[in-house]
């Protein structure tokens, strides 16, 4: 319940707001209830809503490529070509290994992160590899 306090020509008015619902008010007015009807000026909104169509955007049909880029095989980590398991030519799959490098007294197998064909191996075994250098291409 909100309270007010009027003075209107001299004339102190208490105002007590007792309910409202919608437009009409229930009020205490120095004692005396009262339902008044309230007046609302209705603004119009300033920004128009506009309802756009729906477009319908033609069917594609995807094209596969082939002969697309070639994937460089490079060595995570400096050291040193123990075995190549694969040659130029081959095909591999996933998971795959394609050599196996000793980097900090320990060996590591490189697996094929996808499958493919080897176009070429770069490194021999017993090379010194540093880290990221290309040690072999696929397509």
């Amino acid at each position: 319940m909100k309270n007010f306090k009027f003075l209107i020509k001299g004339k102190k008015y208490d105002v007590s707001i007792l309910s409202l619902t919608g437009n009409v008010a229930k009020l205490k007015v120095n004692d005396e209830d009262y339902v008044v009807e309230i007046e609302r000026n209705v603004k119009p909104d300033k920004t128009p809503i506009v309802v756009r169509s729906t477009i319908k955007e033609p069917q594609k049909e995807i094209e596969k490529k082939t002969g697309g880029p070639k994937t460089e095989v490079k060595s995570p980590l400096p050291g040193l070509i123990v075995k190549i398991f694969v040659k130029p030519g081959d095909s591999v799959s996933k998971n795959q290994p394609l050599f196996t490098l000793e980097a900090m007294k320990m060996e590591n197998e490189i697996k094929a992160e996808r499958d493919g064909v080897i176009s070429g191996v770069k490194v021999s075994p017993g090379q010194t590899v540093l880290q990221d250098e290309v040690i072999m291409e696929m397509d």
